[in-house]
């Protein structure tokens, strides 16, 4: 056999060595294996290599891998790619199959590795770690070049057999130093006394810990102290208890802790949260609330039940004599208002008797008895009575402005103008003369020497009579929605003065022995009990406004009635005398002065007429008069005009002050659209002078005008009226004009009068304007020369009289 053996050898050596005589090509050879491939001789994958040159079976490929892996342990898929020749796409899928069919082999990070691999470095990393007492996780993992949390997952299963070591916050530590740290830590915790932060602790450990190691000490993690010291807990070695995981208390404290709350409690039936925190109690009403179940939390105390019985046998008492108690003064002094207020509503002689309505409690920490309160009640509604609330009580309208009026009187004695007061004169004297349809001036006919001394702008001219409108339902329905409007500010401005300030002020006065008490702050009692009494006498005074209210109803409409009269009869005389003015609009010096005399006269009597009546009414609805008054001679400042129109209420007053603005003014329009805004908003109507009614005044006007004129006796009084009737004989207008504007209206007759009749009118003029100058030029030491020269001048006047009446009444 063995002959035979040798000689095939030698037949198959001279076979490979015969060189044949037909050669293929790498392309043939590569057609050839795709023909086979096709004709399925080959029927299984062939991978090429990198270099095209040669082919490889897949189950070569995974042969040649687990060889690699058995001989090395751990191989990269880029090394095997380069030592296999073949494209790393294959060798990924083959290594993906081997990984899969062998459970000791992981594919991590493009590396194959073997549970052997693990295993001898397991070995190693014990071997050092026996040498150092530790080692850290990221370092191991950097020399191994992998993630820690690889590390940590391989040798995790290890620990105790090929680790012989405690795997701890990244760290590996021996048995001995783990020992070594445990008792160190147990030696700490034992050594305090007080509640403490165990972070606190663990810094100090590894501080003591690096000092003994050196500068070849690693750090040790705070989770390390952490565990062994809940190993000691929970064994027990260690006594105390640990809250959220940080919060150390011994055992010792805590005893200590309980023995003194527990001595403080039962001493004094009582403890304050603050105490308890102080001795390191975090929340010290649940941890007295399990302790002592039937104690009694409060706001900053805690309470025993035998504190209620001290204190309800005090305020059971106080409300047996009708008087009042500060539980305050009855308590601990640790206790505050809440807490006093609290213990009190569990007090059974308060609850009963504010069942049975016999104590109220005030300012949290005060017991009133009823019977007090009310009787405190009683006696400051009596007080109530002389209260005076400012802008609503006092005098009426017209003894309020009396004063005001007279001094301006004799202001306007000494100061008045030469010849404003010869208009002025003549025409009050036609007022004074009319019947009761005809509104009478301030001052007659008869004092013609006072009247020449005494500046009359203030005085209304010449009278007319006009057809009243009745319109009692809308003024009434228009003011009543200006109450509406109104009613809150209203009420709040006349009730301003039953403040707490006031209530506060009589309960002193009232109660001398609340400051006998002592009281370190007598507000605290007073500021409650004020806050409690003031609705209840507010209350009472709108009961009182309301009843004042419903018995001045009647005397309201009165009022009401009253004031549109005179108001319709005013605004109709204003209106006609506003259309004379007209005529001097070319002249802006004379239209200003005539503008301004229509203000201050018409004007000006018929907005203190609507202020007074209007200031009577508001206080008539608060129940203020009883009897509305007549304010018809009363003639207001300018300054008391102002405060009397932001005394009315509301939008009231603001329209008021316009109107009162506009009577200072210059012009009469805007006088006049301010003062139909005021009526407006007052709820009265202005009757418009359409041209019947203009035609009807003035006639009447000239009625009333020729009759004056044809009595008239004084010489001085005479030229402003001639003037008056020649301006409606003449221009069909009623003009009202100053002794200033008499000179300018008579030029404006030049053209209407013949030359004697104005020749006559301007001497006239001229010795009435001379009469006036020596009067106003009297003085003491040539009183007696002045009177003969005046008496000469009038005499010479009264020659001209009866041309002048001539001229106008045609006689």
């Amino acid at each position: 056999m063995d002959e035979e053996l040798l000689e095939l050898q030698r037949q198959f050596e001279f076979a490979q060595q015969v060189k044949s005589t037909v050669r293929l090509s790498e392309r043939n050879v590569v057609e050839l294996v795709q023909k086979l491939h096709q004709l399925q001789i080959i029927d299984f994958d062939l991978l090429h290599t990198i270099s095209g040159k040669e082919y490889i079976t897949p189950e070569q490929l995974r042969n040649e891998t687990v060889a690699e892996i058995n001989k090395l342990g751990r191989v990269s898929l880029i090394d095997l790619a380069d030592s296999t020749g073949v494209d790393l796409y294959h060798v990924e899928k083959q290594a993906q199959y081997v990984v899969s069919s062998d459970s000791s082999l992981m594919l991590i990070n493009g590396e194959i590795v073997s549970n052997t691999y693990w295993d001898t470095a397991a070995e190693e990393i014990n071997e050092r770690l026996q040498e150092c007492s530790q080692i850290a996780i990221a370092e191991i993992a950097g020399q191994l070049q992998v993630g820690s949390e690889l590390v940590v997952s391989i040798l995790e299963p290890r620990l105790g057999t090929l680790v012989k070591g405690r795997l701890e916050g990244g760290q590996l530590y021996t048995p001995a130093y783990v020992a070594r740290v445990s008792a160190m830590v147990r030696g700490a915790a034992r050594g305090i006394f007080v509640p403490m932060n165990t972070s606190a602790l663990w810094n100090s450990l590894q501080s003591l810990l690096q000092e003994m190691d050196g500068a070849v000490g690693v750090a040790v993690d705070a989770s390390f102290f952490q565990s062994l010291f809940n190993g000691l807990v929970k064994e027990g070695e260690i006594l105390g208890s640990l809250r959220a995981g940080v919060h150390w208390t011994p055992s010792v404290f805590a005893t200590a802790q309980k023995d003194c709350i527990d001595s403080f409690f039962s001493q004094n039936s009582f403890i304050t949260y603050q105490a308890l925190q102080k001795l390191g109690i975090p929340q010290p009403s649940q941890y007295l609330q399990s302790r002592y179940p039937e104690g009694i939390s409060l706001d900053s105390t805690f309470a025993h039940p035998s504190i209620i019985e001290m204190l309800d046998a005090a305020v059971e008492d106080a409300i047996e004599r009708n008087s009042w108690i500060d539980a305050l003064s009855v308590l601990p002094t640790s206790f505050g208002s809440q807490d006093a207020f609290k213990i009190l509503s569990l007090c059974p002689s308060v609850q009963t008797a504010q069942k049975s309505n016999r104590a109220l409690n005030l300012g949290d920490s005060y017991i009133f008895s009823s019977g007090f309160v009310k009787d405190l009640f009683d006696r400051m509604e009596k007080e109530m009575e002389t209260l005076n609330i400012p802008g609503l009580v006092g005098a009426g309208p017209v003894d309020e402005f009396r004063v005001a009026k007279d001094a301006k009187v004799g202001n306007d004695n000494s100061t008045g103008e030469v010849n404003e007061t010869s208009s002025d004169a003549g025409i009050s004297k036609q007022t004074s003369e009319k019947g009761s349809k005809k509104k009478k001036g301030k001052s007659g006919g008869n004092t013609k020497m006072a009247q020449a001394e005494t500046g009359a702008d203030n005085q209304e001219s010449a009278p007319s009579k006009s057809k009243k409108s009745q319109r009692k339902g809308k003024a009434s329905s228009g003011s009543q929605t200006s109450d509406s409007k109104s009613g809150a500010r209203k009420d709040e401005d006349s009730l301003g003065a039953i403040s707490e300030e006031w209530v506060i002020q009589k309960i002193t006065s009232l109660n001398p022995d609340f400051e006998e008490q002592g009281l370190d702050d007598p507000e605290m009692i007073f500021l409650p009990l004020a806050r409690h009494l003031r609705p209840l006498l507010v209350n009472s005074w709108k009961e009182r406004r309301k009843a004042a209210f419903t018995e001045n109803t009647q005397k309201i409409k009165k009022l009401l009635d009253n004031l549109q009269k005179k108001l319709d009869e005013s605004f109709l005389n204003m209106q006609l005398y506003e259309k004379a003015l007209d005529l001097f609009e070319d002249d802006q010096s004379t239209s200003t002065l005539l503008h301004k005399h229509l203000l201050r006269t018409t004007g000006t009597s018929m907005v203190d007429t609507l202020l007074l009546n209007l200031d009577m009414l508001d206080k008539l609805k608060n129940g203020v008069l009883t009897e509305p008054q007549t304010p018809e001679s009363i003639s207001l400042a300018p300054g008391d005009r102002i405060t009397l129109a932001k005394s009315l209420p509301g939008l009231l007053s603001a329209k008021a002050i316009a109107t009162a603005e506009a009577l200072e003014g210059k012009r009469v329009e805007p006088f006049m659209s301010a003062l139909r805004e005021l009526a407006e908003e007052s709820g009265l109507a202005l009757k418009k002078l359409d041209k019947k009614l203009e035609r009807t005044l003035l006639h009447s006007y000239r009625k009333d005008l020729t009759s004056q004129v044809s009595a008239e006796t004084d010489p001085v009084s005479l030229l402003p009226q001639v003037v008056s009737l020649l301006y409606v004989q003449v221009h069909g207008k009623a003009l009202q004009a100053p002794g200033r504007a008499i000179s300018a209206a008579l030029s404006r007759l030049k053209d209407k009068l013949d030359d004697s009749a104005f020749k006559t009118l301007v001497d006239y003029q001229s010795g009435t304007v001379s009469v006036l100058a020596l009067m106003a030029a009297a003085t003491g030491d040539e009183e007696d020369c002045t009177s003969d020269r005046i008496l000469s001048k009038r005499e010479v006047l009264e020659e001209l009289m009866p041309a002048l009446k001539g001229l106008v009444l045609g006689t």
